[in-house]
């Protein structure tokens, strides 16, 4: 081979030459690009605080790259361009909203948009809020779609086949993820899924002799326990009362019961006049359950509802200090009242 190549004509011999350094070159040349290129995709974004970055659907990657560019995340496009021609598996980005946190690798954030793992953002709806509150909730997110802020609520409950005109009280409270732009009525159907099945699975496991006529009933029921104790110890115990008071026939006397029925105009205070009032949730007014739950219940007020403490307890006064006195007659529960209301 060697003697071949001494034979050939001095300028095949340069040409050969020429090639060969050229190669040697390209091939060196090659290496480096390549070599910097996956150096460059291994360092950190610019970005200092968590952000988010939305690919809407059908962007192409240099579109994507742009995006980079414009918010100051990368420099300029060369070498992730050059990296995307070596490495074109990373360019098949998926649509969606992401969460960068800071110091996050180009190289991450490459894996995390092909992934297509949108962040999960989330509402919390809170035990004894009312179905108002949670509108409000869901219409002060950002990243929710807002779908139902001009329907009424029996609309709204009709969209979430609700057979109540009034859907208070059929939202479990819980924490809900979701990706951006969810709607929100897709939000309230999971939690009406939720407080279903967790309503029916309490009804098929609930005490004899209740005097419920409904699993509906007892959903009222637990809306009333629920905003008469933040303390789910009590629970049980609350519970106790309010079949106890029932089943002898007598009048709940629940003051959060008058206070829903006062809607707006209840300004923290209940007056003799607001307890003298006829109104359908005045507890104290009518007989049995109000007509719709008050609240969301949680699940510690549904099991009390369905499976309540054996009790003799009638009546319950609140010591001031986060708990109850319970009593079993009138006597003991004025005693209390003047201990610890009226001082």
């Amino acid at each position: 081979m060697i003697t071949k190549f001494l034979n050939l004509p001095l300028l095949v011999k340069k040409i050969i030459i020429t090639l060969m350094i050229v190669l040697i070159v390209s091939a060196v040349a090659g290496f480096t690009v390549m070599m910097t290129a996956k150096m460059k995709v291994q360092q950190p974004l610019v970005v200092h605080e968590t952000e988010f970055i939305t690919v809407n659907p059908g962007t192409s990657f240099n579109a994507f790259s742009k995006q980079l560019v414009a918010k100051g995340w990368i420099e300029n496009l060369f070498w992730l361009r050059v990296y995307i021609k070596l490495n074109p598996q990373h360019s098949k980005i998926k649509s969606g909203t992401y969460q960068i946190q800071s110091n996050l690798r180009i190289i991450d954030l490459l894996d995390l948009v092909i992934s297509g793992k949108e962040h999960q953002f989330s509402i919390t709806f809170i035990e004894g809020s009312t179905f108002n509150q949670v509108l409000a909730q869901l219409a002060q997110h950002q990243y929710i779609n807002q779908t139902i802020v001009e329907l009424s609520p029996a609309i709204i409950a009709e969209k979430l086949n609700i057979k109540q005109s009034n859907p208070e009280g059929w939202l479990f409270p819980d924490t809900y993820a979701f990706t951006k732009n969810t709607d929100d009525i897709a939000i309230l159907k999971r939690a009406y899924d939720k407080m279903r099945e967790a309503l029916n699975t309490q009804w098929q496991n609930r005490a004899d002799n209740l005097p419920y006529d409904s699993p509906y009933q007892a959903l009222i029921m637990a809306s009333i326990i629920e905003k008469e104790s933040g303390r789910h110890a009590e629970h049980p115990r609350i519970a106790s009362v309010f079949v106890n008071r029932l089943n002898k026939k007598m009048r709940l006397q629940t003051d959060p019961t008058v206070i829903y029925g006062l809607g707006d105009r209840y300004q923290g205070d209940i007056t003799y006049a607001h307890l003298r009032e006829k109104t359908v949730y005045n507890t104290y007014k009518i007989k049995g359950l109000p007509p719709t739950p008050i609240a969301l219940p949680g699940a510690q007020a549904l099991r009390a509802a369905l499976n309540p403490e054996l009790s003799e307890y009638l009546y319950f006064v609140s010591n001031g200090a986060g708990e109850h006195i319970f009593s079993t007659n009138l006597a003991d529960h004025n005693r209390a009242v003047n201990k610890y209301q009226r001082k």
